[in-house]
């Protein structure tokens, strides 16, 4: 994992047993470029989450330095959305990097057309879930958003989650506001301020550390709801109430 643009991240996937890398989403050419020339690694493959310009404008470079097969959801491919498209996916499928299986999970809310890849003990889910935080909900619904992000904490605990964007202090403010005496939400904070003032990334995360500090994650927790005034409301209901809380902050 590695910086690109603002405040993303790349991630380049290796499997040492053939030789396949992949590239997570392709946000920026000389960042990836870099990476590969600094390993040594020669790019296979392209996984893309969603079709935003931020993970896909590297695709082309890429496409022409490598001859990388581009893989996106069916969804984004049908609509013209991603460049260069060899292969397309759907919920539950699973395709290979190299030797390695790679899961695929449709997580439509950030976008319609948006998917995660898990591999091995790694999740990649680009804009969907967010460390203390979930992407904006510039297509799909609240009740959407929510189911993909339940499929998501549904992972075992010790999964690493690989998010597309640097953006885990600015949560961290708002999760405060929601959960000011979440002892695990004020250490995760520490850290976070910590790691940040010393240029560090505060990723991966893991879905454990999320289910217990992410907001966006607990819209199912009686305390959650209680301090929300929402104690009779239904999970869906108080997910959009905290999105919507997040919009505003």
């Amino acid at each position: 994992m590695f910086p690109a643009r603002d405040d993303n991240y790349a991630v380049l996937v290796h499997d040492p047993a053939t030789g396949a890398t992949a590239s997570i989403d392709a946000p920026e050419e000389d960042a990836i470029l870099d990476a590969l020339d600094e390993t040594g690694w020669r790019l296979t493959d392209i996984f893309v989450t969603h079709h935003h310009y931020d993970h896909v404008e590297a695709i082309p470079v890429l496409k022409e330095a490598f001859g990388a097969r581009v893989t996106a959801s069916a969804y984004d491919h049908a609509r013209g959305r991603v460049p260069l498209v060899d292969a397309t996916v759907g919920d539950g499928e699973t395709i290979r990097l190299g030797d390695i299986p790679v899961a695929v999970i449709a997580v439509p809310g950030h976008t319609l057309g948006h998917v995660a890849y898990v591999i091995e003990d790694a999740l990649f889910c680009g804009d969907t879930l967010f460390s203390l935080g979930c992407g904006r909900l510039f297509e799909g619904a609240p009740a959407e958003m929510w189911e993909s992000l339940s499929r998501l904490a549904a992972l075992p605990e010790a999964t690493r989650v690989y998010c597309g964007h640097e953006y885990t202090e600015a949560n961290g403010r708002f999760a405060a506001s929601i959960e000011p005496d979440n002892e695990r939400l004020a250490a995760r904070l520490i850290e976070v301020r910590d790691l940040r003032m010393e240029g560090l990334p505060t990723l991966p995360t893991t879905i454990g550390l999320e289910k217990a500090t992410n907001p966006m994650l607990r819209a199912n927790v009686a305390a959650v709801k209680k301090a929300l005034g929402m104690t009779d409301r239904t999970d869906v209901e108080v997910f959009a109430e905290i999105r919507g809380r997040k919009d505003r902050f």
